[in-house]
């Protein structure tokens, strides 16, 4: 497997880490997946995702101050989209990912649904 000429020192682990937590929220999660089709008003979103409206802006306002994804008002609507191209691209290595070790991460112990 080649190495990528990145050391592991070059990255903030503790930034990293912290994406990654943003993404470890279902709500957050199935808000991103869905903005990767295109651009979404809050009331599409509380459809698409199952979520109260309260939730559902909560949580976009978290991912807006994250920098992931971009508000754009027109009139009294406010479309939200991803705001990196990057994005769509790690989560659908995140599916391959999961394609591969899907099922030993769901029965993974140390990751238990409890909350």
């Amino acid at each position: 497997m080649a190495r990528s000429s990145r050391s592991v020192a070059s990255v903030d682990v503790d930034v990293a880490a912290k994406l990654f937590r943003g993404f470890g929220d279902p709500t957050r999660l199935r808000i991103l997946l869905t903005l990767v089709d295109g651009e979404r008003r809050v009331t599409d979103l509380v459809d698409l995702v199952g979520k109260s409206q309260a939730n559902v802006s909560g949580h976009l306002s978290c991912l807006r101050e994250c920098g992931l994804v971009t508000a754009r008002p027109e009139g009294r609507q406010v479309f939200y989209a991803i705001a990196s191209p990057a994005l769509p691209a790690l989560l659908r290595q995140a599916e391959a990912v999961l394609a591969d070790t899907g099922q030993r991460v769901e029965l993974c112990p140390n990751y238990s649904r409890a909350r």
